[in-house]
């Protein structure tokens, strides 16, 4: 049964990258002329192989963090809100510690400060689907526009740079407040340590402990599990908080490590390819940090697309939706025949 699975979902990959060559055929390009370069584009300098490394950080701890609230059988669409509020909480830690305080600790604080703002939203999101009975895509999503108009607020309002509000965002912090970086690159040692540590807690804590367990028999069936006594209340609001805790520290990244700054667009869309990423991984966490990487790979290299081939470069954002869709419909292709066996 496991090779049949593993077949459909191999023919499901095989399947969209003959649709993505199709569409690519239809834009007036070549198939090979695109991959090469968009291979070209990620890996052909250390700068662009340093940017994939910069992408794939938050991108993997969001994707750990999501993992978690799959795993409690909820779709946490929420984590866009979450990575702002981590990157809010950031801004508003450094803000306040950077005369007072060394950089190594305020930078130190900042991170903290940005997984509980991240937490604290999650868990706002948890409380709307449980005691609301609001559900957690409608509750994530609206929590989402709330706190982006929060970060539009404070970059036009309370922390708009000296004598100007622009959609550049906060004035930048000094460069004894960013992460070190691999030479002059983008790429900070610590964020991608950070993301390793988060996929090796996640890989730990979901297949390896009580926690873990209780969360997945949560997540396959509420009502049975609420029976045989695992407090199905605290695991939700757990997943919850652990998904926005890690979302947070991806903001946090995105202020000190990338942008250097809040601006109003401070997840920049990481949230939403997280969760394709947790999508095609499933429930299997060693996927997550080949899958990150390889839409990061994506992300970065499609840049090279509008220079080169004069191609969008949002032809990324086809191949990635188009892998996902067929990916699940190889999922539930799977699940009908064994159904169809079964009977």
């Amino acid at each position: 049964m496991l090779n049949r699975t593993l077949t459909y979902q191999l023919g499901a990959i095989v399947l969209a990258l003959v649709f993505t060559m199709v569409i690519i055929l239809l834009a007036g390009a070549s198939p090979i002329a695109v991959f090469t370069e968009i291979i070209s584009g990620a890996f052909g300098t250390p700068g662009q192989f340093a940017r994939v490394i910069a992408t794939l950080a938050p991108l993997l701890i969001c994707a750990c963090g999501l993992l978690f609230t799959f795993t409690a059988g909820l779709y946490n669409l929420g984590i866009e809100g979450q990575i702002a509020l981590g990157g809010i909480a950031t801004t508003f830690m450094l803000r306040l510690t950077q005369d007072n305080l060394p950089p190594a600790v305020a930078l130190f604080l900042a991170i903290l400060a940005g997984g509980i703002g991240g937490m604290l939203w999650g868990l706002f999101a948890g409380v709307l689907n449980i005691y609301g009975r609001i559900n957690e895509i409608f509750a994530g999503l609206g929590l989402n526009f709330l706190a982006d108009g929060l970060a539009l607020y404070l970059v036009f309002g309370p922390w708009k740079r000296p004598g100007v509000a622009s959609m550049s965002g906060t004035e930048q912090f000094p460069e004894s407040l960013w992460l070190p970086t691999f030479g002059n690159t983008d790429a900070s040692p610590i964020a991608l340590l950070l993301a390793l540590i988060s996929l090796a807690i996640t890989i730990v804590v979901l297949g390896r402990t009580h926690f873990g367990l209780k969360l997945r028999a949560v997540g396959q069936n509420l009502r049975a599990s609420y029976v045989l006594g695992i407090p199905s209340i605290r695991q939700l609001l757990s997943s919850f908080a652990i998904c926005g805790a890690f979302a947070g520290i991806a903001g946090a990244l995105q202020v000190v490590a990338v942008f250097h700054r809040l601006i109003p667009n401070i997840s920049s869309g990481l949230g939403f390819l997280a969760l394709l990423v947790t999508l095609l991984a499933g429930m299997n966490a060693w996927l997550l940090l080949p899958i990150a990487f390889f839409f990061s790979t994506l992300n970065i290299g499609s840049l090279q697309l509008p220079l080169d081939l004069n191609l969008e470069s949002s032809l990324a954002g086809v191949i990635q939706g188009t892998l996902v869709l067929f990916v699940i419909l190889g999922k539930g292709f799977s699940e009908w025949k064994r159904g169809t066996v079964g009977r």
